[in-house]
């Protein structure tokens, strides 16, 4: 059986202080842990305890007042009520849920109005409902003096919301024999009887006033404290309080209902005694419950409990003198007397139940009221979605796509700029050859140019010589080694053709020197030329992914701010 994780119920009448009664099983318990501290000394006592589970730690006595933490409840339950390991019991509960029981209609009645506000309770035929019958059919089985009464109800699921069903039946087994609550509902409620004339001494003694007034107004206990002793007051108190004071009645038995119902009507004093008969009994029905809905009030409370002692020997004392008092009662008195007063109590606890059975279906009703609210409006939420799924789910397909149509624009586009790239790489490649062969033929003709101008030199030299020693030609040059002009000039040059060919190749190589120069000097522009292109396009093809790549991400952002507002 899964346990709820947390303890809670979502009911806003919690926070009303409207007429309406506290239904049973509101509050909010969490299991997040706060006090490191009180961790871990748990910690600590609980592997202490698993040591030797015959002897109970000192100082559990102290950590179970200040409260058990959420999360070790289940365990520490079990260890305080002496059941962590009895597979008797747990093997007798497979048992008995599969026997019949004569209490099969009062268990059924009373499953629905049990901790109504809780959600692991309030579905008709749920998880925490079945759990709950199956224990309460257990019980009456197993314990057929006792059988099923109203209250058992609210005691098993207070140790369902923390344990799986077998080891809450075992503890609800403990409680009822070895903590002496079962003698409660025996024999007529003759014990509760004596509970409710301890509760009237303890507030004679300790609130004298308040107890006057109630004697005054004829308010006897079990007018209002009935519940408080069948229940643990687990019917009617927020669940975080209700926790807590299992937790000391565990570690402490039943006093603890004594020192908590002692300190419920001192804290409520001076309220109470402002009222009358009608009033004070509406007052424990509605009003005070719903005090106790913040953890603080509810933490005062158990504090003024603890601090309340109440010693066994007065309750024996209390004891003495209430069977005293019957005797002497039934000695004095009358028996048509007696069966008369006997069946006016009888009356008055018939109309008290009565009254307490019309709350409970109140509640019931008012549960079921809000059931259907919650349902209505989880359909609607639902429908809701249901629509907003929908737009969901077109608005994707509309960018898948989207999507897929930008994935091949994108392809194309990379595929488009990969062609270009390639080009423009050969392209570049192609001028860069160009660029090379330039160089090298005007490396290769600067060369010759070089060594023809040198080899004109050496010829001109040669001849200048060769001038110098004929003395008919020696008389054309001039002192500084140049030919003189005139007819004597045109008549050497004539005469010396190879002195005229060697001119006309260096003015040839001049030229071709000149062109050389020229061309180089364009292959230079054209190469920047191609630099630049290189460079235009490396640009472009950087400019064209951007541009791909923003007009995506632009188009997914409209997309998206479209859809906003047909959401809206």
């Amino acid at each position: 059986m899964a346990i709820p994780e947390n303890i809670q119920t979502p009911q806003e009448e919690e926070e009303s202080d409207s007429d309406e009664p506290l239904m049973s099983g509101t509050g909010t318990v969490s299991k997040e842990i706060t006090d490191e501290e009180i961790i871990q000394r748990w910690d600590e006592t609980l592997k202490k305890w698993h040591q030797n589970l015959g002897q109970r730690p000192k100082q559990v006595h102290q950590l179970a007042r200040k409260g058990v933490p959420e999360a070790l409840r289940g365990e520490v339950w079990q260890l305080l009520a002496g059941c962590q390991d009895s597979k008797e019991i747990s093997e007798a509960y497979r048992v008995l849920i599969m026997k019949d029981t004569p209490c099969e209609q009062g268990i059924l009645r009373d499953i629905n109005r049990t901790f109504p506000a809780h959600d692991y309770f309030k579905e008709t035929g749920g998880l925490g409902q079945d759990s709950l019958y199956k224990i309460s059919k257990a019980y009456s089985v197993y314990d057929e003096e006792v059988g099923y009464c109203q209250g058992l109800s609210f005691l098993a699921a207070a140790l369902l919301l923390h344990m799986p069903e077998e080891q809450a039946f075992g503890v609800l087994v403990k409680i009822m024999f070895d903590y002496n609550l079962r003698d409660i509902f025996k024999h007529g409620f003759e014990e509760l009887q004596l509970k409710f004339y301890q509760l009237e001494r303890l507030m004679q003694d300790n609130i004298l006033d308040l107890y006057e007034h109630f004697m005054e107004l004829n308010l006897e206990a079990h007018m209002y404290a009935s519940q408080w002793f069948l229940t643990l007051f687990t019917a009617k108190f927020p669940l975080f309080m209700v926790f807590n004071i299992m937790d000391i009645f565990l570690s402490e038995g039943m006093g603890t209902i004594f020192s908590v119902a002692l300190s419920l009507l001192k804290d409520n004093r001076k309220e109470l005694l402002a009222l009358d008969f009608e009033g004070i009994l509406k007052y424990f029905r509605i009003h005070l419950p719903k005090k106790y809905r913040s953890e603080d009030a509810a933490n005062e409370l158990l504090r003024m409990a603890v601090g309340t002692k109440i010693s066994s020997k007065k309750l024996k004392k209390y004891e003495k003198e209430y069977f005293a008092v019957k005797e002497a009662q039934m000695q004095q008195e009358d028996p048509v007397e007696r069966f008369e007063r006997e069946n006016k109590r009888l009356l008055e606890a018939n109309m008290r139940l009565e009254t307490e059975n019309d709350d409970l279906a109140h509640e019931l009703v008012m549960s079921k009221i809000t059931l259907r609210t919650d349902l209505d409006a989880a359909e609607d939420k639902v429908e809701i979605l249901t629509k907003e799924l929908l737009q969901a789910t077109g608005v994707l397909t509309e960018m898948k796509e989207e999507k897929n149509r930008l994935d091949t624009e994108s392809f194309q586009l990379k595929e488009m700029c990969r062609r270009e790239l390639e080009k423009a790489e050969q392209e570049a490649s192609r001028n860069n050859a160009i660029i090379a062969e330039y160089k090298m033929i005007c490396t290769q003709l600067s060369e010759r140019l070089d060594k023809q101008t040198m080899a004109a030199k050496e010829e001109v030299v040669l001849i200048k010589a060769q001038v110098k020693g004929c003395a008919r030609c020696s008389a054309l040059l001039s002192t500084d080694g140049q030919i003189s002009a005139g007819d004597a000039g045109t008549s050497q040059t004539e005469s010396e053709p190879q002195l005229l060919e060697a001119r006309k190749q260096v003015r040839e190589l001049e030229l071709e020197l000149a062109q050389t120069k020229l061309a180089l000097v364009e292959s230079e522009c054209k190469t920047q030329d191609l630099t630049h292109q290189l460079n235009g396009a490396l640009n472009e093809i950087q400019a064209s992914k951007n541009t791909w790549f923003q007009k995506t991400f632009n188009s997914l952002k409209e997309a998206t701010a479209a859809k906003k507002p047909e959401k809206e």
